[in-house]
């Protein structure tokens, strides 16, 4: 019955889909490049014709917390998240007609909020999405983009940031950590949404 649990908690936390074409790609706030790399990876193949980077910086810091991985090759002053995020797309490919702004979001549930305004200034109408963002943030990140875009069906296409992922986060503290936390924070801010 344990094993089986814990199956069920990865399963729940760590969602993922194979990309579709889609109306844009999101990428939600946050240091790493990785999630910004792999939607450029998917605009270059085709998948969609935007990607929308969002974020200011975590409301716990108060200021862009910086480069998190890879600062040889993305050493920029970066006063937000989009500055940052954006530049990986650039760097890698992206044409900057292509990347979207959205430059106020301070904590995810904000990414989402946000992310659909910038879609509606826009008249784009999102009927599927590609949401790129960490392996184990992938259920909560789900969550709120579609809370937001509840017309549209949202692939998830996570990355693996800092080595956790669904076949190791029981191996270290670290991992588990972060895997229970996620789920204490969606049941929290989950209950909080239906209020």
């Amino acid at each position: 019955m344990y094993e089986d649990f814990l199956k069920e908690a990865e399963n729940f936390i760590f969602v993922e889909n194979e990309p579709e074409p889609a109306d844009i790609i999101f990428v939600p706030g946050n240091g790493y490049p990785q999630m910004a790399e792999r939607a450029a990876v998917l605009y270059k193949e085709g998948y969609a014709p935007y990607i929308l980077p969002s974020g200011r910086y975590s409301i716990t810091n108060g200021k862009f917390a910086g480069v998190l991985a890879k600062g040889e090759k993305y050493n920029g002053d970066y006063d937000t998240e989009w500055e940052f995020l954006a530049d990986v797309l650039i760097k890698n490919g992206v044409p900057k007609q292509a990347v979207l702004k959205e430059d106020r979001a301070t904590y995810t549930y904000e990414n989402a909020i946000f992310s659909r305004q910038v879609t509606d200034r826009m008249g784009l109408q999102v009927r599927k999405a590609i949401l790129c963002c960490k392996s184990y943030h992938a259920r909560r990140a789900l969550m709120y983009y579609q809370r937001l875009f509840p017309e549209a069906e949202i692939l998830v296409c996570p990355s693996c940031t800092d080595s956790i992922s669904k076949n190791n986060w029981k191996d270290t503290e670290k991992g588990i950590d972060e895997v229970t936390g996620e789920i204490t924070r969606i049941i929290k801010q989950f209950s909080l949404m239906m209020k």
